[in-house]
């Protein structure tokens, strides 16, 4: 009866239609009120449409009947419904309230087991399993007891992890000889290697039987045998296995193991004959390997890595020379894509343990070999690929060594820039779309940015970098052009476009790469937040929400592949997940990404009621931080994705640190950001207090933590806090004169000037600082509107003053943002031909640019001209709009 009556709700969100099923619903209750399945059905609607209180009230009123929890139908929707409001322990306790009613129910037993393994609680986990354990006779379940002993231990209880160990231990001890997998192996290891017992673990690694087989058919069990001796210092044993394994098969961390293993055993003082034939036995056993037919990489890459390791452990006399090593290699696999990558390490790594008055020799060497090959290479990479790719390798070494020697000098950087721009963009293989040559465009671009940056990095001389980088976007859009593939000239050209305070092309760029997923996480640092300082504030927003939508998409996904870790018993992958799991629930740029949302949403047009309402109804409480929580989060953001062809601990040649056009939100930034909501909820609440302390903990932080915010973040946070005293003297009935004029003051001073357009470094400035400035008194106008309303509704005579002097700012604002954008409409295009093409440093570029990339400069200055446009007319429009 109850299943058929349902049954029009059931369809509704099956066809993706929850408000007919919300009326479904409502309509069966009118008649049955107590019908315990539609009102979870109800209850669960309510939580996907975000009705959080209504949700959890009905669903509390479900958990208080206790008849309700015999209904197949509440137990699903009511269970569903705490699944999606992310409420464990409520879950846990449908279940248990069910359970009372049908003891010992293996189904719902294990639906208790799930839900606090999903949600990380151990404990309920670990109990559901040992209930389990004692009813049922299923192997599993005793390897479901084991795993949460071992993750209490683990992420848990410090102080009882000695006594869980020991139990999971002595479970899988009455095992040991039943083991059916690999999987099942691997707790043991993770059980017993959580303790230090090392030599057990190779105790049990050595075993004969089914076990030995298995391992022997798993290479990352054969990899950790091997990295267990090491760790256990067995170097001679960790060495026959490592020979063993290197025999049959091409794994690079075998190598490493192998290498560490000689190294580590010859430092302990071992007689100098014996260093050197173990060295030089090594060396055999390499040669040999490199001698096999496709493994040569690998094995004369190890070669460079045990040269490299011996020197730092300064056994310098029976090693082979490291850069003569190196340089060999580079010989033989110049041509492809992978050498610079596998030997920049080892230079660095070589050059970094090498004495001081040794330093400049060997850099020399390096030099002499790239000038000797360079000219010779740079004729024939017009033959194949392989040549050309070979030329890119050089060339990325030629960037290091110049790096690694010091050199700041622009021109240097510079030299050889016009054969670099004609292959990699109008060579006849670059027509052709070859790889290298749109590698070759990249580097000449990194040479451009790097030669800027020491021409012209001084603060007296940035109207000259502003043109510089230009040109260096006309060579990456050529390169972009030729290969729309290219991943790195778009992050590089992205950068460089919001450099130059141009939104909307960056935006565009950016959408072009397809990130998604994971990469939202990893990469969404280089766009999110760009909007908001540069008056594209929609754009931005929409930017916002399509991130969190895969944060809240992936919590609901990893919880299923938790899950199904114990479903399917593949155990290896529990800490995997659940590693993953925190870095993205706690990860620093969903933090980062969710208070410019915050932000965007506070800069949403609305009625003074609706506006009210909106930071009334503000939820703060969920984005309140404390020093501990800030603690927890995970950085993820991917700063090395740049192809970087320096360390990135150099500090002047890093050009990820270089082009950032404004600080990488950190702590203090999130913490600062999670106080503005906070402060215009209070405001609106009229609650001083409340008020007062957010308001010293924001004027604390934006001291503290200056270097996090940029100048137009910190514009905006400062005028946050006198807009709160302000606020609070108008309650108290004092003179708000002051602090007014303040407020004022400030946003004047960051419109555009009225005399603009006769300013001679107009470019420069609408380049740098202009539209940065103006979204900042934008955003902050906005909230004082927001104050206005707040000081009318209170009934505070304040509102009477405020509310004249922010008509006549904004009548001033419309009239200087519009001439502005008047100005660029007529001018921008023009002074970018007449001032970025310039005579200066990098005149090669210019003449490059202007004789044979004339549509390129076209198409670049019409989107730099394109994006300051449409961030100014966004801002002229906000202030259209922004009434009261």
């Amino acid at each position: 009866m109850e299943s058929r009556q349902l049954r029009p709700i059931y369809s509704a969100l099956e066809q993706s239609n929850p408000k007919h099923a919300l009326r479904e619903c409502d309509k069966l209750l009118r008649k049955h009120p107590n019908l315990h399945g539609a009102r979870a059905l109800k209850a669960f609607i309510l939580a996907r449409a975000g009705e959080i209180q209504e949700a959890l009230a009905l669903g509390q009123s479900l958990l208080d009947t206790p008849a309700a929890m015999g209904n197949m139908h509440v137990y699903r929707s009511l269970s569903m419904t705490y699944r999606a409001l992310a409420r464990p322990q409520e879950e846990i306790q449908v279940y248990k309230a069910a359970l009372e009613l049908n003891p010992n129910n293996e189904t719902m037993l294990c639906d208790v087991f799930m839900a606090a393994a999903r949600n990380r609680l151990f404990k309920e986990q670990h109990q559901a399993a040992v209930q389990l354990n004692k009813l049922y006779d299923d192997q599993k379940y005793l390897w479901w007891m084991t795993v949460s002993l071992y993750l209490q231990a683990k992420y848990l209880d410090q102080e009882a992890a000695k006594v869980q160990l020991m139990l999971a231990e002595r479970l899988i001890e009455k095992l040991v000889d039943r083991l059916k997998s690999t999987e099942e192996l691997r707790v043991y290891l993770d059980v017993l290697d959580e303790q230090g017992k090392y030599e057990q673990m190779v105790k049990v690694m050595g075993a004969q039987g089914q076990l030995a087989k298995m391992i022997a058919n798993d290479p990352d069990l054969v990899t950790l045998r091997i990295s267990l001796l090491v760790k256990i210092e067995d170097w001679e044993k960790a060495m026959e296995a490592a020979v063993a394994t290197l025999d049959e098969r091409d794994n690079w961390a075998d190598y490493k193991l192998y290498i560490e293993a000689l190294v580590a055993s010859i430092s302990r003082g071992t007689d100098k004959s014996d260093q050197e034939k173990a060295v030089f036995s090594v060396q055999a056993n390499l040669q040999k390997w490199a001698a096999t037919t496709g493994r040569a990489r690998g094995a004369r890459l190890a070669q460079v890595a045990l040269s490299t390791q011996l020197f730092a452990a300064g056994i310098t006399d029976i090693a082979e020379s490291p850069e003569k090593l190196v340089w060999s290699y580079i010989e033989a696999f110049k041509h492809k894509a992978i050498c610079y990558p596998d030997v920049m390490q080892f230079i660095v790594a070589h050059i970094g343990n090498t004495k001081d008055s040794q330093r400049e020799a060997t850099l020399n060497y390096y030099q002499q070999q790239l000038e000797q090959q360079l000219s010779e290479t740079r004729s024939s990479a017009s033959q194949d690929e392989n040549h050309a790719q070979a030329w890119v390798t050089l060339e990325k070494l030629r960037y290091l060594v110049q790096a690694l020697k010091g050199d700041t000098d622009p021109g240097s950087w510079l030299a050889g820039i016009d054969a670099l721009l004609a292959f990699g963009l109008t060579s006849a293989k670059a027509r052709k779309k070859q790889a290298a040559c749109s590698d070759m465009a990249l580097v000449a671009s990194q040479r451009i940015i790097q030669a800027a940056f020491f021409a012209y990095g001084e603060a007296e001389s940035r109207e000259q970098l502003h043109s510089a980088l230009f040109k260096s976007l006309c060579v990456m859009e050529a390169g972009i052009r030729l290969n729309e593939g290219n991943f790195l000239l778009k992050l590089y050209a992205i950068r460089i476009y919001l450099y130059l305070s141009c939104y909307e092309r960056a935006r565009a760029i950016y959408e072009t790469l397809n990130i998604k997923n994971i990469q939202l996480d990893t990469l969404g640092h280089l766009i999110v937040g760009h909007g908001i300082s540069l008056g594209c504030f929609a754009a931005d927003l929409e930017l916002c929400y399509k991130s969190i939508s895969f944060y809240d998409k992936f919590r609901s996904r990893m919880l299923n592949d938790i899950q199904s870790v114990y479903e399917e018993e593949t155990y290896s992958n529990i800490q995997d997940f659940l590693e993953f799991q925190s870095n993205l629930v706690q990860s620093m740029q969903h933090d980062c990404t969710h208070r410019y949302a915050l932000r965007g949403e506070g800069l949403e047009f609305g009625s003074s009621k609706e506006t009210l309402a909106k930071w009334k109804e503000a939820d703060v409480s969920s984005i309140e931080h404390t020093e501990e929580s800030l603690d927890t989060l995970h950085d993820n953001r991917d700063t090395l994705v740049m192809g970087l062809l320096t360390p990135h601990n150099m500090k002047q040649w890093n050009l990820e640190v270089l082009t950032r056009s404004m600080p990488m939100p950190g702590r203090g930034w999130i913490q600062a950001f999670s106080l503005v909501p906070q402060i215009m909820h209070h405001l609106v609440c009229a609650d001083a207090d409340a008020l007062r302390t957010k308001a010293a903990k924001l004027a604390t932080l934006i001291d503290r933590d200056a270097l996090e915010f940029s100048e137009a973040d910190l514009l905006f946070a400062r005028g946050i806090v006198e807009l709160t005293s302000l606020y609070i003297k108008a309650t108290d009935k004092n003179d708000i004169a002051d602090h007014l004029d303040k407020l004022l003051d400030s946003i004047n001073a960051n419109l555009p000037e009225d005399d603009f357009d006769s300013q001679p470094n107009a470019l420069f400035m609408l380049s740098s600082d202009a539209i940065r400035n103006l979204s900042a008194a934008t955003e902050l106008f906005t909230y004082m509107v927001s104050l206005r309303h707040a000081l009318a509704a209170q009934r505070l005579p304040a509102a009477n003053i405020v509310g004249p002097a922010l008509s006549q700012t904004r009548k001033r604002a419309l009239k200087l943002v519009n001439q502005l954008r008047s100005w660029i409409d007529k001018n921008g295009r023009l002074l970018i031909e007449e001032q970025w093409l310039n005579e200066d440093a990098c005149a090669a570029v210019s003449r490059f640019v202007v004789e044979s990339q004339k549509d390129t400069f076209a198409m670049v200055s019409k989107a730099c001209t394109t994006s300051w446009l449409r961030s100014v007319r966004n801002i002229l429009m906000h202030w259209e709009q922004c009434t009261f």
